[in-house]
């Protein structure tokens, strides 16, 4: 019997969901699996150890504390940006989500959480950080 281990590359359905019950994503609902190689970095150390030793088709449900999961929210990546940065394609506006250039060329998401005055809050923390989430996995194949 096939078991994730160490270097496995799995294909498994999931369910991330928030301490009220909310779902915050789920593969099932983009009707596609989630492919993946063990140590391969997608996912923190003690979520692989959650999966190490599950089989296929094989159900499971952990909870990840904050900083197991997405971390814990990073004061550093909070940012005040002028209003005159944004214009009518990207209007600053409470909740919303805008890409910015990183210094490496990469888009980094950010959510507008504050605009007061000339100055708009951006966080550019994962929208999961700082927050505790159930995982619901189902394992469909693994390749070892």
């Amino acid at each position: 019997m096939l078991v994730i281990k160490e270097n496995s590359e799995v294909l498994m359905h999931f369910a991330i969901k928030l301490e009220d019950g909310s779902v915050a994503d789920s593969t099932q609902a983009m009707g596609k699996p989630a492919k993946f190689r063990m140590g391969d970095g997608s996912l923190t150390d003690n979520f692989e150890k959650c999966l190490l030793g599950l089989n296929v088709g094989q159900k499971s449900t952990f909870v990840l504390e904050p900083e197991d999961a997405f971390g814990l929210a990073n004061p550093d990546n909070i940012h005040h940006i002028d209003l005159s940065k944004f214009g009518a394609d990207t209007p600053a506006e409470v909740g919303t989500i805008i890409a910015f250039s990183g210094s490496d060329g990469n888009d980094i998401p950010g959510i507008i959480t504050e605009v007061i005055g000339d100055s708009v809050t951006v966080d550019f923390n994962h929208p999961l950080a700082g927050q505790r989430v159930t995982f619901d996995v189902e394992v469909v194949a693994i390749e070892n």
